[in-house]
């Protein structure tokens, strides 16, 4: 097991730092520091899992893949969640493929002491079904974008969710890795990015997106972001009054 100072602290995932300080130190033995690398397969579809994965530093995204090999991203996780949840919904496996989107790192738990700590109720309980709810809210609403809003809208949803996940305002991701998430054609991404590009919104170079203008992306996305992001922060953002240390 690598010891907890081999990458940022528990307490970069927002999870675990709504932890009660009593719960948080019970779990930390279990807790075990791991690099995510970009394009690593978490989980596969249909797959067992073992461990669930509390990024503090990286971005994991859900993937869903057809049977010819083509995929759509249905949602991202990063330093507010974790990654696994059929392991304490009862589910076991899921249809969908987990895969680290932006490099960092984070905590994995074995699945059978997430269970035990989740079936003996209490705040981490508490806070997983907070979580799996607002999770279920961006995979409705990227539905709901993916059929209905243009490409440019989604990239900057996307950018957005990402930007939201990371501590600064690059993002490595190359054009094809971007549609596959989105699901649409390169060529799509590639206009769509020229466009923010041409409007100062972004600077794009060799697999490397640097936001430059937040605001104006911000103006430009279309409601599915604001919707998202506002259920993340009602159902996560727990008033420090709140939780009993």
């Amino acid at each position: 097991m690598a010891p907890l100072s081999a990458s940022t602290s528990p307490r970069a995932n927002s999870l675990l730092a709504a932890l009660p300080d009593d719960s948080l130190r019970g779990l930390i033995p279990s807790l075990e520091a791991v690099p995510l690398p970009l394009g690593m397969v978490v989980y596969e579809s249909g797959g067992e899992k073992r461990y669930v994965y509390f990024p503090t530093s990286c971005i994991v995204s859900l993937l869903y893949v057809l049977a010819d090999g083509s995929s759509a991203e249905i949602a991202v996780t990063g330093n507010e969640g974790l990654v696994g949840i059929s392991l304490f919904m009862g589910g076991e496996t899921t249809p969908s493929r987990a895969v680290v989107q932006s490099a960092g790192h984070g905590y994995r738990l074995r699945g059978e002491v997430l269970r035990k700590e989740f079936e003996s109720g209490g705040a981490l309980q508490h806070l997983l079904l907070r979580f799996t709810q607002a999770l279920i809210t961006q995979m409705t609403q990227t539905a709901v974008c993916n059929r209905h809003h243009s490409v440019d809208q989604q990239l900057c949803r996307w950018l957005l969710l990402s930007l939201d996940r990371l501590p600064g305002n690059e993002l490595v991701m190359t054009q094809e890795l971007i549609a596959n998430m989105l699901g649409v054609r390169r060529e799509g991404v590639t206009e769509a990015a020229g466009k923010l590009q041409d409007e100062g919104m972004i600077r794009y170079s060799r697999g490397h997106i640097t936001v430059l203008d937040r605001a104006k992306i911000e103006a430009r996305v279309c409601e599915c972001y604001s919707v998202v992001k506002r259920e993340y922060d009602r159902l996560l953002q727990q008033p420090a009054s709140d939780r009993k240390h």
